[in-house]
C-alpha cells in the first residue's frame, strides 16, 4: 500500500513557475511509475505527465509539453513537477498517482492517488 502526499500548490501569475512535489511511503515507490494529473472544476480529471520507475522516460500531455518537466527521486520517495510559463487554463487541482505500468492510462488504472493540491493561475 502506497500513501501520496502532495505538496507546493498555490496562486501565480500568468507566465510565473510553480513545482509541485508528491511523497510517497509505505511501499516500494521505484518499482511505480509515477503521473500526475490535474481536474479544473466542471471537467474530467486528465493526464499531465507521466515517468517510469527508472526516470528514464516520461511522457507529457501536448497541452504541457515544453512548459512542465517530471521528474523523481527514488532515494528521497519523491515525484516532482516543475512547472513553468503558466496559463490560467492550467488551474486546477493537480494529484500525484502511481501505477505498476508505464504509459497514458484512464485515471482508474493508477492504482494508489495522493490528495491533491490547488495550483490557481491568475490572467
Amino acid at each position: 500500500q502506497v500513501q501520496l502526499v502532495e505538496s507546493g500548490g498555490g496562486l501565480v501569475q500568468a507566465g510565473g513557475s510553480l513545482s509541485l512535489s508528491c511523497a510517497a511511503s509505505g511501499g516500494s515507490f521505484s518499482k511505480y511509475s509515477m503521473a500526475w494529473f490535474r481536474q479544473a472544476p466542471g471537467k474530467e480529471r486528465e493526464f499531465v505527465a507521466t515517468i517510469v520507475w527508472s526516470g528514464v522516460s516520461t511522457i507529457y500531455a501536448d497541452s504541457v509539453k515544453g512548459r512542465f518537466t517530471i521528474s523523481r527521486d527514488n532515494d528521497k520517495n519523491m515525484a516532482y513537477l516543475q512547472m513553468t510559463r503558466l496559463k490560467p487554463d492550467d488551474t486546477a487541482v493537480y494529484y500525484c498517482a502511481a501505477s505498476d505500468s508505464f504509459g497514458v492510462w484512464p485515471s482508474h488504472k493508477y492504482d494508489y492517488w495522493g490528495q491533491g493540491t490547488q495550483v490557481t493561475v491568475s490572467s
